[in-house]
């Protein structure tokens, strides 16, 4: 049974697109691998909740999935090949229930006359079985492509990595190589390793979509990342230089004087490369206070209470 992916991540089917993001966001945090190590249960939970954000959180992809269902969903997907025969099917079931003949009358489908391919054409559009050339005059044909999907760690995402994959229990291994910064749902393309071709031509490609699982403190916007950095408040007040993790390796950042929970600053050039893009990293200060209580520690918070200048939300507002 197909699965229902607004069931999946527990939204409405009009929900929100902000509300699609924060429902996720919320679920990837409570299932995330790293939160349930060794619980394959909720590792399997987590790649379909990711499955099905990707698709109701992509407006095209979330239109056709409303259209046609799990369908729309497969690689190759023909929507207005699919539509045709959605019509002429139709069209054939008014006809029984006027009394007409049974069977589809194929010659809907191409507007009045027989498609120069034959069936064959229209099939090999509708289920991807048809390969990517003309099946004219008994031409070779090229095999179909194979759709896979592979769920790669986030930094491997972001440096490149290269994997060796095998598409079918016992069959060949082949080498996949992810470009540096690719990110969710990218496609990687195999040349040579799809369906073998059905009458001598060239063998169809491997397809295989890219997922991305999250990191436990790097978020990614396109070619950018952002990261919440723990700061003291001793670092917060007066300033000081921090080590900060990147893509590159570490670096030191100045922490300005007074800084405040919230307060972002820019590294770039520190972000994701992707071709010829180079994004930035934003740091967000997390100003931490000590999670223990002590007579010193409440001396120390009623002495930073007493050198705040009245109410510190004063000035919020709806």
């Amino acid at each position: 049974m197909a699965t229902d992916l607004y069931k999946e991540l527990g939204v409405a089917k009009s929900a929100s697109a902000d509300e699609i993001k924060k429902v996720y966001k919320k679920l990837a945090a409570q299932l995330h691998p790293d939160r349930n190590p060794g619980d394959q249960k909720t590792e399997a939970r987590f790649k379909s909740v990711n499955r099905a954000y990707q698709v109701l959180s992509d407006p095209e992809k979330r239109r056709l999935y409303d259209e046609f269902g799990e369908e729309s969903l497969r690689e190759g997907f023909n929507a207005a090949a699919t539509r045709a025969y959605r019509n002429a099917a139709h069209a054939t079931g008014a006809r029984r229930a006027r009394g007409g003949s049974g069977g589809i009358n194929f010659e809907d489908l191409s507007g009045g006359g027989m498609p120069p391919g034959g069936f064959g054409d229209i099939f090999g559009d509708l289920f991807g079985g048809g390969g990517r050339g003309p099946r004219r005059g008994g031409a070779a044909v090229k095999g179909a492509d194979v759709a896979s999907e592979v769920e790669i760690e986030f930094v491997s995402a972001i440096r490149g990595a290269e994997l060796r994959l095998r598409v079918q229990d016992g069959g060949e291994e082949v080498t996949v190589r992810v470009p540096p910064g690719a990110g969710e749902g990218d496609k990687v393309r195999v040349p040579g390793h799809g369906a073998p071709s059905m009458n001598g031509g060239a063998p169809g490609d491997l397809v295989i979509t890219i997922h991305v699982s999250p990191h436990p403190f790097f978020e990614r916007d396109g070619v950018d990342l952002y990261l919440n950095l723990p700061i003291t408040v001793g670092e917060a007040h007066r300033g000081g230089k921090v080590r900060v993790p990147t893509p590159d390796g570490p670096v030191t950042l100045s922490v300005p004087k007074h800084a405040q929970s919230g307060q972002e600053m820019r590294l770039k050039g520190k972000g994701v490369k992707r071709a010829s893009k180079q994004g930035d990293l934003y740091v967000r200060f997390l100003v931490k206070l000590p999670a223990q209580d002590s007579e010193a520690i409440d001396q120390a918070i009623a002495t930073l209470e007493s050198a705040m200048a009245g109410d510190v939300r004063a000035a919020l507002h709806f």
